[in-house]
């Protein structure tokens, strides 16, 4: 006996055909990997924060240096990667110069020693900081006092708004990027059509900079540090973040945003150090921060804010790595589609 499927059936499964096309199917698809990413590394990279070989001065006179170094070195869990250094003032100093995170300073003479500290550096890592060495301290019948080197502005809660500007600035870059290719294909079609776009989105990195550096600094007093300053890093990140997602879309098509976003939101935000500085980060995302947009404009706009601009070569390295690739693949996959184009046979008349 045969059976047969009746009208509504078939009228059905057109339907979801025509609504749900195979190239629609893949794209969705593309979004729930992006979902589970997200998800698993926001919360892989920030549900367990754990101190480890934090850079760790330390300031003991005499043969007992070694010996407070080599106790540090040894806490479980390895938090602290201890050093000696010759005296509170180069402890300062290399603090100031993002070379340390903290130092301890002991008093021979008496039971109180000093912990010194850059919450501009994030708020959590010095709390961390001083817990740890609290609790050594109090374990030997001492006490400690803190000092805060560089601290962070008071409506800076946190030390995050360096990030969430840095985010913003990411943010407006691939979007601006995204909207620029979208409007007329994904991929450019000739160098012409691509150079334009990179000048657009240089124009807009500069006007995004600058509205940035002008929220956070006189605006809302979030962050110090100057505005011209802010404004070059706002640029730059917006730039290279732009410039990156025109690269990839010149060479996947719109398969490059969700390319993009993998970079930059998914990879990039978790691992910038932004809620937890790197040194409370796990392996994996500690190593990649400091490679990836957000992390290396973080780094630096903390830097500007808190650290008087310094330590800052290896990101902005970074940062300008990611324009000049994004310039020199996007131009060379616009000329090699104009290429293509140029060899495609006639149509018959």
């Amino acid at each position: 006996m045969s059976h047969t499927i009746g009208p509504g059936h078939r009228s059905f499964l057109g339907g979801v055909k025509d609504a749900v096309t195979p190239r629609a199917t893949l794209l969705v698809l593309g979004v729930v990997a992006l979902q589970l990413l997200f998800i698993a590394s926001y919360v892989g990279a920030l549900h367990d924060p754990k101190p480890k070989d934090v850079p760790f001065g330390v300031v003991v006179p005499g043969p007992a240096a070694e010996r407070t170094v080599a106790r540090l070195d040894g806490l479980p869990g390895s938090p602290l990667d201890a050093r000696a250094v010759a005296d509170e003032a180069t402890a300062r100093r290399q603090i100031t110069d993002r070379k340390i995170d903290g130092a301890l300073i002991t008093d021979p003479a008496g039971r109180t020693d000093t912990l010194l500290v850059a919450s501009g550096g994030g708020t959590v890592l010095a709390t961390t900081l001083k817990g740890i060495v609290t609790g050594l301290e109090a374990s030997e019948g001492r006490t400690v006092r803190t000092v805060d080197v560089a601290p962070a502005s008071p409506d800076d809660f946190n030390g995050l708004s360096s990030f969430y500007l840095v985010v913003g600035w990411c943010v407006g870059g691939y979007l601006c990027a995204s909207i620029l290719a979208i409007s007329s294909g994904a991929r450019p079609s000739d160098p012409a059509r691509a150079a334009i776009r990179l000048i657009v989105m240089a124009l807009v990195s500069a006007l995004g900079g600058l509205g940035g550096a002008l929220i956070v600094g006189p605006v809302l007093g979030a962050l110090p540090g100057g505005v011209a300053a802010l404004w070059g890093l706002g640029t730059l990140i917006t730039f290279a973040v732009g410039a990156a997602t025109l690269a990839l879309q010149g060479v996947f098509g719109i398969v490059g945003i969700g390319l993009a976003i993998l970079l930059v939101v998914i990879a990039g935000n978790p691992s910038a150090g932004g809620a937890f500085p790197l040194p409370l980060l796990p392996p994996f995302w500690k190593a990649i921060g400091p490679a990836l947009p957000p992390g290396a404009g973080t780094w630096s706009a903390r830097s500007i804010a808190y650290f008087d601009g310094h330590a800052m070569t290896a990101p902005l390295l970074v940062l300008g790595a990611w324009a000049l690739g994004g310039i020199v693949v996007t131009m060379a996959a616009s000329a090699q589609r104009g290429r293509r184009g140029r060899k495609a046979p006639l149509p018959a008349l």
